[in-house]
């Protein structure tokens, strides 16, 4: 009954999972990607089938697992390079003794970071963000617009024919045209709406005249639950010395403030609720901020308890 319940309630198609040929396929968070080859355990994943009416699958069975922090130490040297490491530095220090070093960029950044636009209702939130994207539009800047899910993307894409702008739509469901996508999202007057999977090292190369026009326009829509990810979207613009600018919209409807900070939510709507227009306050910038921090706790937290758990295992089983 609770897997039924936990079914119907928390997974949502078009965030969690997307119907592909018949069958209930999950959505990477992180990269926006489709996860054919893995699926829920504990009878979850035939509870969702039961709930869009799929045939059911057998219950698959986990034979070993290895997590990520056991996999990496098993090899002598670790090394990467990353634009977002510095706000896991603590992480990458403690977990895996590898210090962080800042390279410094090749050349300047010239991007400008607009303020955060705070909104009472997710409607408002998604009729401000068409409305600035019909304005940067109109001076022939091209704009990507990165959502959380499948369906927030679809939800966009729906506002923007109704404002007549044309527009292409990447995310999980419409990968197969993502090099097309890709190589266009930078040319003058183009408008991109995509997942995650636009923001995890695209390199998107502008196209003539739109350098003096001020290069691309970032468009967050919400906040996503690691900071990182949301420099990643940020990092398409203003690459390599180009100019570029970004912001970020969010609302008190947002899944991150009502699961990390609920209090800060209940005072929130108190205060700002009836709030027609942007809550320009630095005091609802910092709650959402706060929650997003809180948010990357909680992480690490289970992180650490996973390795402490491999520790364990490793003085406990033999050969482990």
């Amino acid at each position: 009954v609770e897997q039924a319940l936990a079914a119907v309630h928390f997974y949502r198609r078009g965030e969690q999972y997307e119907l592909v040929d018949g069958r209930a396929v999950m959505i990477d968070e992180f990269t926006g990607r489709f996860m054919p080859d893995r699926q829920w355990q504990h009878g979850m994943q035939q509870a969702v089938q039961a709930k869009e009416g799929l045939a059911i699958s057998g219950e698959g069975r986990s034979l070993a697992s290895l997590s990520f922090q056991r996999f990496f130490r098993l090899y002598p040297f670790l090394a990467g390079m990353t634009g977002t490491a510095r706000g896991a530095t603590r992480e990458l220090e403690q977990i895996y003794g590898a210090p962080v070093r800042v390279v410094p960029t090749h050349r300047p950044v010239r991007r400008k970071l607009l303020p955060t636009q705070v909104f009472a209702t997710d409607d408002q939130r998604w009729r401000a963000v068409a409305e600035s994207v019909a304005q940067v539009h109109a001076s022939g800047r091209p704009v990507l617009v990165g959502t959380r899910s499948v369906a927030a993307s679809q939800r966009l894409s729906a506002m923007l024919t109704d404002h007549g702008l044309p527009h292409d739509v990447l995310n999980a469901v419409h990968h197969q045209k993502e090099a097309q996508v890709i190589a266009g999202a930078g040319q003058r007057g183009a408008i991109s709406v995509a997942t995650n999977m636009a923001g995890r090292g695209t390199d998107i190369k502008l196209g003539p005249g739109v350098h003096e026009l001020g290069g691309m326009h970032v468009v967050l829509t919400e906040l996503h639950a690691a900071k990182r990810i949301d420099e990643q979207l940020i990092g398409r613009c203003a690459r390599q010395g180009d100019p570029g600018s970004a912001q970020i919209f969010v609302s008190l409807d947002d899944e991150l403030l009502a699961k990390h900070r609920p209090f800060l939510l209940t005072w929130a709507k108190l205060r700002y609720g009836s709030r027609v227009r942007s809550i320009n306050s630095p005091i609802a910038r910092a709650m959402m901020r706060s929650a997003q921090r809180k948010a990357e706790s909680s992480a690490f937290a289970a992180r650490k308890a996973i390795l402490r758990r491999d520790d364990w295992l490793e003085e406990v089983v033999p050969g482990g």
